[in-house]
């Protein structure tokens, strides 16, 4: 194997890293004569473990699928160096370990969705014999009737079908480390708790889970670990314990005062029980004195842990970038 410049035997806590990148970065040439240029992704630093499910978060064009596509060897990176697998990105031997749904799966519109899964198998050699059994098991895992996957086009399914068949193409290897690009994207509720299933059993297996989604709450329910990409920049990663643990963000109480005034202070502003009640912007020393001013009475402050959405708007208004969903 080349050198690629990153050492292969480094642990984490016993765990060995599955997905390193080192200053990785990714910048376009666009315009008529290609003389300008767009960084999608600015140097890059973060490890993926063994067996961790890793959610990567951020607004849209932040760069997470131009992250993901350069993991998988799709797009070739404009410097850094990193490993997958152990092998370098882009190393062909990797790909029959790794499992693959996008954001919006392109399929051959007239294959059924069983044609389509047998196609996918031959592809990574399987035999026929194993195919049938391997499709049936994945049909069930994922939540679709064996009578659609067999007796209707893939141009007459609903776009929770084509995501649950997208899931498993992606299973069809029985890969080591799975990459899902919005995998709850079109998904009802139900659909979103079998994708949630789906991925919390991989993990019981020891599968390694990279993922990228606008869902929120569910990379907080799912994930060990969780980057911030944002602009093409890594601001942060971290567990979500840790990162979760010391965002300090105070939970106020205040009775009177200009709501007007006090919604450039306190966000999530809403009246309860006689009091305005939310959460605190901005240094507490800085808003207590200023509660006179504002006519406020404080009735209670306390220091609490942010959810996921509040911590991750709070690391995007930090940095003046908008939460775009």
């Amino acid at each position: 194997m080349a050198n690629s410049g990153i050492a292969t035997t480094e642990t984490y806590s016993g765990q060995s890293p599955v997905v390193e990148i080192h200053e990785l970065n990714k910048t376009y040439r666009t315009g008529f004569w290609l003389n300008q240029k767009v960084t999608s992704l600015k140097p890059c630093t973060l490890s993926v473990l063994q067996g961790e499910t890793f959610g990567l978060l951020g607004p849209n064009g932040a760069g997470k699928t131009t992250l993901l596509k350069i993991l998988l060897g799709i797009t070739r990176p404009s410097g850094g160096r990193g490993l997958l697998l152990g092998h370098p990105l882009g190393d062909r031997s990797v790909k029959q370990r790794v499992g693959y749904l996008p954001e919006n799966p392109y399929f051959y519109d007239y294959l059924t969705g069983w044609e389509m899964l047998q196609f996918t198998a031959g592809l990574f050699q399987i035999p026929p014999s194993v195919q049938q059994k391997r499709i049936a098991e994945l049909l069930d895992l994922v939540g679709l009737a064996q009578s659609a996957a067999k007796g209707k086009q893939l141009r007459r399914y609903s776009k929770g079908m084509l995501q649950r068949v997208g899931m498993a193409q992606a299973l069809i290897n029985d890969p080591d480390v799975v990459f899902l690009d919005e995998p709850m994207s079109g998904l009802d509720p139900l659909g979103r708790y079998q994708i949630r299933e789906i991925i919390q059993s991989l993990k019981a297996q020891g599968k390694t889970i990279f993922f990228n989604s606008h869902i929120l709450s569910d990379v907080e329910r799912l994930c060990d670990r969780i980057a911030i990409l944002a602009q093409g920049d890594l601001l942060c990663i971290g567990a979500l314990q840790d990162l979760l643990g010391s965002a300090q963000t105070y939970s106020v109480k205040v009775r009177g005062g200009n709501p007007d005034v006090l919604k450039n202070r306190v966000s999530d502003l809403k009246f309860e029980d006689g009091t305005w009640q939310g959460h605190l912007m901005g240094n507490p020393q800085d808003f207590i004195a200023s509660l006179n001013l504002m006519g406020a009475q404080l009735i209670a402050m306390e220091l609490s842990r942010s959810s996921l959405e509040e911590f991750f708007v709070e690391q995007l208004r930090q940095r003046g970038i908008r939460a775009s969903a």
